[in-house]
């Protein structure tokens, strides 16, 4: 399975031909609006951060290869109250185990756990003020125990809301010979992947 970064939440997912795009976004600093085609799309909750499909173009005639997996959050720690509810996805082909946690607000409850279950790559998000912060995110992936974790939702380089915090303040987390830096922002999903905090390159849109 191939993982295509394309910033802040925002991933294509590709397999067997077919591509699935995560959470499209709009007016987020430094990155063009996403437009594309692709074969399907998957919206973590409304917000035009991660819910922007006006410019994206649905194929059609593929078999989706993907088993999709949802599982009810909120995008905050009061119930949803303040922000709503959020999705979480475990997108599973060729083997392999994708979560994406959207913009979860809070800790994973056991049962919330379970049906995530087993995970080889987790989609996190880190920069806090509308998600998880960068410790309770370290909370989260440990809980969940994935092979490999990718930070997304953040501010770097001028990239991503600004009230966000950074990436490399995630990172701080871990020790060095965990954290793996990419040269591009796509990553080959495989089962026997090497436990690590992928860095994926910031994509090129000259």
């Amino acid at each position: 399975m191939k993982l295509t970064w394309l910033g802040h939440s925002c991933f294509v997912l590709e397999s067997y031909g077919f591509r699935a795009l995560l959470d499209p976004f709009r007016d987020v600093a430094g990155l063009p609006d996403i437009h594309m085609d692709v074969d399907a799309v998957y919206c973590s909750h409304g917000h035009f951060d991660h819910a922007y499909s006006d410019e994206v173009t649905l194929s059609s005639g593929k078999v989706n290869p993907f088993t999709v997996t949802e599982i009810d959050t909120c995008h905050d720690d009061q119930g949803g109250a303040l922000r709503g509810r959020n999705t979480v996805r475990r997108f599973s082909s060729e083997g392999v185990n994708v979560v994406h946690l959207g913009d979860l607000g809070h800790q994973l409850t056991k049962e919330q756990l379970e049906k995530i279950g087993r995970c080889d790559v987790l989609l996190l998000p880190i920069g806090g003020t509308y998600t998880i912060d960068k410790k309770e995110a370290k909370a989260v992936a440990d809980a969940i125990n994935p092979r490999v974790v990718v930070p997304m939702h953040f501010h770097e380089d001028g990239k991503g809301l600004e009230i966000l915090t950074s990436r490399e303040e995630f990172l701080a987390q871990y020790p060095a010979d965990r954290i793996r830096r990419y040269p591009t922002n796509v990553l080959e999903v495989r089962p026997d992947m090497a436990r690590q905090a992928a860095v994926l390159a910031w994509p090129d849109h000259s």
